[in-house]
């Protein structure tokens, strides 16, 4: 069946999208009807949503447009309809659901709050704060505007909403470079037993301080008491699928998506344990062509089946971006 909507998707794009159609005569001139396999649907490189404005819907139909700056100031414009915005919504409030429950908790953001008041900057951070939210009874920004941590803002919410489960949410390098490391500057402790960390992006800035996520989730417990610190994998070129990170440390695909991994070498589709370039699969984007998208990351995956929480969906391992890409700006740039 997901192989069915993905054929479907292509098709779909083909006939909507001019610059995708244009795509596909070029480099996937076969016939869309006669794909068998995953590896066989048409990818485009993550790339191109930087140098071109792939839409499948008109300009009267764009809801809102998201874009991720990169260093080199080219930025991804993805443009969603109301329908893939709530199909993409949807799907982050099932997979928050599945991981942590249904309830709402009082939520920290690791973040400024000016990033979700500027409606001219629609940002995968944006997308993710504002998706993320819906799981909060009331939030609180503790990073003033020039990303310096606001310790008497977080004590007071702390007070506030004392005894309560907190939900901690942020992008990997502020919470480390903003929050754990700001924390362990002033010596100060915060005690968070039982509440949960959600962190995603912004691995690279970490590469150098040899930051990994054992190293991450050491320093959270040291710095909140806090036990339950899960990853996520995904970008805004794909926003609403992520790969959610299991009690037992694998990144899973969720339902409606997949991954495979691709030779470095000739972009040959490969096995598990084998190192090469991230494909993703999404089938929420009805309103551009990102279904199927080579990404600029590096990894392997393994069978779903090799982990002990009980998912069958493939577990992506993130090694890190081929040489030549350039730092991503949904989180690693946010200045």
């Amino acid at each position: 069946m997901f192989l069915k909507e993905l054929i479907e998707l292509t098709r779909h794009h083909k006939e909507n999208c001019t610059l995708y159609r244009d795509y596909l005569d070029s480099f996937y001139p076969g016939n869309i009807k006669n794909i068998k396999e995953l590896n066989e649907v048409p990818f485009l490189p993550v790339r191109a949503f930087k140098e071109f404005n792939l839409k499948s819907i008109k300009d009267d139909e764009i809801y809102k447009t998201m874009t991720s700056s990169g260093t080199s100031g080219s930025y991804s414009k993805i443009y969603l309809d109301k329908n893939t915005a709530n199909l993409q919504s949807s799907k982050l409030i099932e997979i928050f659901k599945n991981t942590f429950g249904s309830a709402r908790f009082p939520m920290i953001v690791i973040d400024s709050e000016s990033v979700v008041k500027n409606r001219n900057k629609f940002s995968a951070r944006t997308a993710a704060i504002n998706g993320f939210s819906i799981f909060s009874r009331k939030r609180c920004f503790v990073l003033d505007d020039n990303f310096q941590l606001d310790l008497n803002k977080l004590l007071e919410f702390l007070e506030q909403n004392k005894n309560q489960t907190f939900f901690i949410f942020g992008f990997t390098s502020m919470i480390w470079e903003h929050f754990i490391k700001e924390l362990k500057t002033r010596e100060k402790k915060i005690t968070l037993p039982n509440s949960f960390v959600l962190h995603g992006g912004g691995w690279k800035k970490l590469e150098d301080q040899k930051v990994t996520n054992d190293i991450f989730k050491k320093e959270i417990f040291e710095t909140t008491a806090c036990k339950n610190v899960r990853n996520y994998y995904g970008m805004v070129e794909q926003t609403g699928t992520i790969f959610m990170e299991c009690e037992f440390g694998n990144l899973h695909a969720s339902d409606g998506s997949d991954v495979l991994i691709r030779s470095k070498k000739d972009l040959l589709p490969i096995g598990y344990d084998q190192e090469g370039v991230i494909q993703v699969f999404s089938n929420l984007q009805k309103s551009y062509p990102g279904h199927s998208i080579l990404t600029e990351d590096i990894g392997y995956t393994r069978s779903g089946k090799t982990c002990k929480c009980g998912s069958n969906k493939t577990i992506i391992n993130i090694i890190g971006r081929l040489k030549s890409a350039e730092i991503r700006g949904c989180s690693d740039a946010y200045t």
